[in-house]
């Protein structure tokens, strides 16, 4: 016998029970359940019911209808080819993308500008979800495209970072599937991402230089020298200053709001967390300790009878040099780039970026947001963890259980 298919919408206020009460009365009518999707916005429920069911479809539509009533909530039936598409086709065999869209405000207008841009690549969204509603507001979609190509991929990217920046958005574009639920070990530059500020121009400001030293700064943040050349210029500037400035400068280290969270949260699902910075290793290691990093790379300096000699010793950190430390700590750790994520804001982060699996420009120059995979242009660092799917609910759920107060104003 030829059996009917059957769609059920129930919406109202969410509460314990609907469901039972729902699915007892398609019970007694005997049908077979094809699919169910139900979802909760703001304590509004919308549960989704895909039945097949050999006779007497009306009938069903009635005890459905008393069901539903008995819990007042509100219900539309659908029976037949109303559906729309063939129900008993097979089911999409899932998205093939998802995006992470955050803003602050995040307006209806910005998303409307999105969701049109996706219609007009035939460019289906098949779920979004709530991921934060603080310190932005952030939405997960999952999308498919048309043709799943390389060429895709890339026309993807492409046209919403056009429309991001336009409405005042960051928005990721990932691939769906196991990938992205797979990376394990993240690495942070420090200076202007991990911290505020940069190191350099606070041991700048001790030696009366400080102005010299942000302007080579901001040239080599900018890509317009060489990285090795500006740190050897800066670091000339600081000859004779009493090394225990150093730590002076670690213990005044200001970090970038959310980055406690976001190492925290990383370290609770078993990342491998670390830094790999052009700055130096005696006011790195603070953070390393205060933190529970793993791992850190980062420049030495000479220091000769208790002064800077205005030199660095050994391997120099430099935007190759990040590249390679990333690569080393992969291997080390067994995990393959493809599974690791760099996030950093300067020129002198490119190659690193480059090299993970996923490469975060928060707070950028636009040398390095023109190659990172995403761009970050909110000034919290937690945002990291929307982008790796991971909800602001469970990260203060997972606090919550380590009797840790939320961190919202």
């Amino acid at each position: 016998m030829t059996k009917t298919p059957v769609l059920i919408t129930t919406t109202g206020p969410d509460k314990p029970g609907v469901s039972s009460v729902l699915f007892a009365a398609l019970t007694r009518h005997g049908v077979d359940l094809l699919d169910v999707e139900q979802v909760v916005i703001r304590g509004q429920l919308v549960l989704g019911v895909l039945v097949a069911v050999e006779s007497d479809p009306e009938g069903l539509q009635e005890l459905v209808e008393q069901a539903m009533h008995s819990v007042s909530m509100q219900v539309e039936v659908s029976i037949g080819t109303a559906i729309g598409e063939d129900p008993f086709a097979p089911a999409r065999q899932g998205s093939s993308h998802v995006l992470v869209v955050l803003g602050l405000p995040f307006t209806a207008r910005a998303f409307t500008e999105v969701a049109r841009r996706l219609a007009a690549m035939n460019v289906n969204i098949d779920s979004i979800r709530s991921i934060a509603d603080y310190p932005v507001t952030g939405l997960e979609v999952y999308v498919s495209v048309a043709e799943d190509t390389e060429a895709a991929d890339e026309a993807l990217r492409s046209a919403l970072a056009d429309v991001a920046s336009r409405g005042g958005l960051d928005v990721a574009v990932e691939r769906a599937g196991l990938a992205r639920r797979a990376k394990r070990l993240i690495v942070f530059d420090v200076d202007s991402t991990l911290i505020q500020g940069e190191v350099i121009e606070m041991l700048g400001a001790f030696a009366g230089v400080e102005p010299q030293v942000r302007e080579i700064t901001e040239a080599a943040m900018r890509g317009e020298l060489n990285f090795t050349e500006s740190l050897e210029r800066r670091v000339a500037l600081l000859e004779g200053l009493p090394a225990t400035v150093l730590d002076e400068v670690a213990s005044s280290l200001q970090l970038t709001p959310g980055a406690r969270t976001t190492v925290r949260t990383l370290k609770r699902l078993g990342y491998r967390c670390g830094v790999v910075s052009g700055g130096f290793t005696t006011i790195i290691q603070r953070l390393v300790d205060e933190l529970g990093l793993d791992f850190a790379a980062a420049n030495e300096l000479e220091i000769v009878d208790g002064k800077l000699t205005g030199k660095v010793v050994g391997e120099v950190v430099d935007r190759p040099g990040k590249a390679v430390a990333l690569r080393r700590f992969a291997a080390e750790y067994g995990i393959p780039l493809t599974q690791c994520v760099a996030v950093g804001d300067g020129a002198n982060d490119i190659d690193m970026l480059s090299a993970a699996g996923m490469g975060v420009a928060f707070n950028a120059k636009p040398a390095l947001r023109e190659v990172a995979d995403t761009a970050l242009s909110h000034p919290f660092l937690d945002a990291v963890l929307f982008m790796l799917g991971i909800t602001r609910a469970e990260v203060e759920a997972a606090d919550a259980a380590d009797g840790l107060l939320p961190e919202r104003p």
